[in-house]
C-alpha cells in the first residue's frame, strides 16, 4: 500500500532545517564576542539592605581605567569601552586586527541614594558599587564615581 505525501511533512522539514542553521549561526556568533553576545553584555546583582544599595556588576577583560560609572535621578550607569590591536609580522603588515569593545548598562534603583557617598571597587573583573541609602528627596545633579 502507498502512503500518501502531507503537506505539512515538507513544513516540519524545512523548520527544522532553518532551526539547525540558527543554532549553528548562534553558536558562530556566540564564539566570535564572547561575553558580548549576552544582554548588554554584563551581568548585574542588585542588592537592597538596610542603610545602602549595593550594585555587583561582572565586567571581565577591562581595566578599572576603561570604566566609567555615572548616577543621576535613581538611575545608575554602567559603561566600559576598550580597543585592543595585534600585529603579526615585520615590516609591511602581513596582518594587523583591532577590536573594539563596549558595553553599557543603566540601572533604576530602588530609593534615592546619597551620591556623595557613593563608592566602588573593581577586583578580578566584578565591580561592586555602593550607594548609601538617603532619607531626605534631595539633589538632581548628575555625579561620576570613582573606582578604587
Amino acid at each position: 500500500m502507498m502512503r500518501r505525501h502531507s503537506p505539512f511533512e515538507d513544513f516540519e522539514q524545512m523548520f527544522e532545517r532553518m532551526s539547525r542553521q540558527f543554532d549553528e549561526m548562534s553558536k558562530q556568533w556566540d564564539g566570535s564576542v564572547g561575553q558580548m553576545s549576552r544582554a548588554g553584555g554584563m551581568e548585574i546583582d542588585v542588592a537592597d539592605y538596610d542603610d545602602e544599595i549595593v550594585v555587583t556588576a561582572d565586567v571581565p577583560g577591562f581595566e578599572k581605567e576603561d570604566i566609567d560609572l555615572a548616577i543621576a535621578d535613581r538611575t545608575l550607569t554602567i559603561g566600559a569601552e576598550r580597543e585592543t590591536e595585534s600585529e603579526s609580522g615585520e615590516g609591511e603588515y602581513l596582518r594587523r586586527e583591532r577590536r573594539s569593545s563596549s558595553m553599557r548598562r543603566s540601572v533604576r534603583l530602588p530609593e534615592h541614594v546619597d551620591e556623595e557617598g557613593a563608592s566602588a571597587t573593581y577586583k578580578n573583573g566584578v565591580l561592586t558599587v555602593t550607594l548609601p541609602k538617603l532619607t531626605l528627596d534631595e539633589g538632581d545633579d548628575s555625579r561620576r564615581i570613582d573606582i578604587d
